[in-house]
């Protein structure tokens, strides 16, 4: 049995601005999706509503991802990292992830990393 859902979000440690960075990242593939900022409720919607819940930094306000667009991403399973401070969201996206119809935010510019 799962402990309790208060549980789990007392673990995380958000920011100052009562947030915390979800990385979103594909469940089969591992191919990373996009970062978006939660707050405890929208990381509460995430984790029970089976649909992935973004706090606007810009707007204020809530925005479950694909309510407009369509691009829904179905949650497959949520963990914390070492320090409590960064959620890892794995979906199955259903369309573009990114919001300028891209299938990732990671695919526009190329800082040319000299690899080791």
């Amino acid at each position: 049995m799962s402990e309790p859902l208060e549980e789990r979000l007392a673990r995380v440690s958000f920011n100052a601005d009562g947030l915390v960075a979800a990385i979103i990242q594909q469940w089969d593939t591992k191919e990373v999706l996009m970062l978006g900022w939660m707050d405890a409720e929208a990381l509460r919607r995430t984790l029970t509503c089976g649909r992935v819940t973004f706090w606007s930094r810009s707007r204020q306000e809530y925005w479950r991802k694909g309510d407009t667009s369509g691009h829904i991403q179905l949650v497959k399973g949520a963990r914390l990292d070492c320090d409590g401070d960064t959620v890892l969201v794995t979906v199955d996206q259903v369309g573009a992830a990114c919001h300028t119809g891209t299938r990732t935010c990671f695919d526009a510019d190329d800082l040319d990393a000299v690899p080791a």
